[in-house]
């Protein structure tokens, strides 16, 4: 009996499971620090750019691919190319792996935190010792058991299925995840610094752009997106035919690039506003988002006995919809390739990113030799070592595996069918040519670039 594949319910479903897994951490973390760290509007500027013109035509191909073959990454590859390109599909599929395991701890975060500003919403703000996030991030126990708690949460949604997990989850958490954006972005429309702010983020002044500026817009409009890891062609293998390629990859990219613009208005008013604290936005990010911010809401806000606990349930939900999307890759790839049961499919899955997590979660400053471990050039630390090794090549390389397959293996004609750019005579539309141009050239030129920074010494993770 041939297996029945689930499908999306509706478009609003998959737009806003696609958008939830392009808007994660990245959007309210990374996003805002190497913006400013880059000078903002210039670096704005070039990055919109390189949304535009990487982003979404990488995007749309990988959405291509699943829809066209309604198979998981490593099928999919298979089935419109041969065998060997399924590696390209399973790098995806490892990347995954790597990702979730050190993304479920830092993702756990966003619990502490938020359980932490509802104890000060009730009981009255106490200030920490300097010393207690590192204290936190030492204590291995709170660590395992925050992430086993994410990691869970993840599961049971993808437990359910496509339309009855996936869907309805997305359907839940981003209509919620905007709202708190939007009541976030109008508290701090009152606040003195909004000027600046709006001064920096998109009045260009190409003069304050870092060197390395341009190339760090280039490897972020391609991170943000979900891009080079299999998940845009998992969720596009769960879209019925009938909906537009195009117009649903444009609506993600527009959410996503929305979320972080707004997530840069909410945290630099608020920097601009409080007197010195420009200057302890210069080291860590991490600093900034876990330990500098839930002071300030309690500090320098009014209303920031809401504020406080609303902002890291916007940074849970965030993270959520993104662990949702890594695990699903994996599970999918399990249903598809082995034959298992969805039930069975997340058991393993999860199992097996269990391990990677809890090594993890203990080399944060629990167990020496972990948090010492160094490898690939990375920071000291298993964690560290991981993101190193998605963001500077598993990522990269396959994203620019991806381009070339679809720009040079993938049939025209079934490109254009896919993407509904045939005009009435069967033949590609103008507006197909301008795509495979950018698919062909414009885009793995651009991941070869990243690739080629890496090499001599780039990071970005």
């Amino acid at each position: 009996m041939p297996r029945i594949r689930d499908h999306w319910a509706s478009r609003l479903g998959f737009v806003f499971a696609a958008a939830g897994s392009a808007v994660g951490l990245g959007n309210l973390w990374k996003f805002p620090y190497i913006t400013w760290h880059n000078n903002g509007g210039a670096f704005v500027l070039i990055y919109l750019v390189c949304v535009a013109a990487i982003g979404l035509p990488i995007m749309m191909s990988e959405i291509l691919m699943g829809r066209r073959t309604q198979e998981s990454p490593v099928p999919a590859f298979q089935i419109l190319g041969n065998k060997w390109w399924g590696s390209v599909g399973f790098l995806g599929v490892l990347t995954g792996f790597v990702i979730l395991g050190y993304y479920s701890v830092i993702a756990g975060w966003s619990i502490r935190s938020f359980v932490q500003c509802v104890g000060w919403s009730f009981n009255g703000y106490v200030a920490p010792p300097d010393t207690a996030f590192g204290d936190f991030l030492a204590d291995a126990p709170m660590q395992l058991l925050l992430s086993v708690i994410f990691l869970l949460s993840t599961a049971v949604i993808i437990w359910r299925g496509v339309s009855k997990g996936i869907e309805q989850a997305a359907k839940i958490l981003m209509p919620i995840l905007l709202l708190i954006m939007a009541y976030l972005v109008i508290r701090v429309l009152f606040l003195p610094g909004l000027g600046q702010t709006m001064s920096f983020l998109f009045r260009p002044n190409f003069s304050e752009l870092p060197p390395a500026g341009v190339l760090e817009a280039l490897g972020h409009a391609f991170f943000t997106l979900s891009l080079g890891m299999g998940v845009m062609i998992t969720y596009g293998s769960y879209m019925h035919k009938s909906e537009s390629v195009f117009r649903s990859s444009l609506i993600v990219v527009f959410l996503d690039t929305l979320i972080a613009l707004l997530a840069c208005v909410i945290m630099y008013t608020i920097i601009f506003s409080v007197a010195g604290l420009e200057e302890t936005v210069s080291g860590s990010t991490v600093g900034m988002l876990f330990v500098t911010l839930p002071r300030l809401f309690y500090t320098e806000l009014s209303g920031g006995v809401l504020i406080g606990p609303l902002f890291y349930v916007l940074v849970a939900f965030a993270a959520l919809t993104s662990t949702i999307s890594l695990l699903e890759v994996i599970v999918s790839f399990f249903i598809d390739k082995v034959g298992i049961k969805r039930h069975t499919a997340t058991m393993i899955s999860c199992g097996i990113v269990l391990i990677s997590m809890y090594f993890s979660a203990l080399s944060l400053g629990a167990v020496g030799f972990l948090s010492n471990f160094e490898l690939f050039a990375a920071k000291p630390g298993v964690l560290s070592t991981l993101d190193h090794l998605a963001a500077n090549w598993m990522l990269p390389i396959g994203g620019l595996l991806t381009t070339i397959f679809v720009g040079w293996v993938v049939s025209k004609r079934i490109s254009a069918e896919e993407l509904g750019m045939l005009d009435a005579s069967g033949n590609p539309t103008a507006s197909f040519k301008l795509w495979q141009f950018f698919i062909r050239f414009i885009a793995p030129l651009a991941i070869l670039a990243v690739i080629i920074a890496v090499i001599f010494g780039k990071d970005f993770s």
